[in-house]
């Protein structure tokens, strides 16, 4: 048995080879897994699970998307759900036709006997002051409320917006500032009491080998998909022993089995 971690799909209708690319690993390497965590930012962005009820392209992958991790969960494997920086809108509607487990921002877990916390890594960039100060209204419950009484075309057409200011935003910020900030890793993991980490968001793919509490601890962090290449994190066991985590790229044409 074994169990997948993925981040940062960023799902649109803009990205059909990286929607078929996740189809076919939902349908192959998933099809036995023991667990699957997306931690987050699986869509490019996501206005309300009320888009489902509306003739777009974004809830036809979304339907379609659903169905497959349905028919897993359905099948046995557990199916988790974290909300990105782009995604924090989904709603338990969503991970209900998921057959998904919604997962807090900062989780422990248990994976195969090692002890560890997953999140989706945005709140650990505490250097770039005005994202930060975004995650802090985005998530504030009354926020949220008055976003999603908008109608719509309002809410797609703020999200096109949100994204074009991120992406200016990005273009002049030094590389250091978007990245996590190395104290706050070190602090998550003493306060947590566990010496393994797994996010996304960076979408700098990499093992980090650091300190906690005087411990070697790691730190995992997960690629972003594109139109060529997928990125998972798989733990494996078996009647004898766990495996360390592996971090993996693969190309989307030939998903992982083992």
């Amino acid at each position: 048995m074994r169990t997948l971690l993925v981040a940062d799909l960023h799902l649109s209708e803009h990205t059909p080879e990286i929607t078929q690319g996740f189809l076919d690993y939902l349908a192959t390497t998933a099809v036995d897994a023991k667990a699957v965590y997306i931690l987050g930012d699986l869509f490019d962005a996501w206005i309300g699970d009320d888009l489902l009820d509306y003739p777009h392209p974004l809830a036809d992958i979304a339907k379609q998307v659903a169905a497959a991790l349905s028919k897993l969960g359905k099948n046995g494997t557990r199916i988790f759900l974290m909300h990105g920086n782009r995604d924090f809108f989904i709603g338990q509607r969503f991970a209900d036709v998921c057959s998904a487990t919604l997962l807090s921002d900062i989780q422990e877990a248990e994976l195969h006997g090692i002890p560890l916390v997953l999140l989706h890594g945005d709140s650990l960039c505490t250097l770039d002051k005005d994202y930060m100060a975004f995650r802090q209204q985005s998530r504030d419950p009354q926020w949220q409320a008055q976003m999603l009484d908008l109608p719509l075309e309002q809410r797609l057409a703020l999200a096109t917006s949100l994204r074009q200011q991120s992406g200016d935003a990005n273009a002049t910020k030094a590389q250091a500032i978007m990245d996590v900030t190395p104290s706050e890793v070190v602090k998550l993991l003493e306060k947590r009491g566990v010496a393994t980490m797994i996010h996304g968001h960076t979408h700098r793919p990499k093992v980090h080998d650091l300190t906690a509490d005087d411990v070697p601890a790691k730190r995992f962090v997960l690629g972003d998909w594109d139109s060529q290449h997928g990125w998972d994190i798989v733990i494996d066991d078996d009647a004898e022993s766990t495996t360390a985590p592996r971090l993996r790229q693969f190309p989307l044409n030939s998903s992982p089995v083992s």
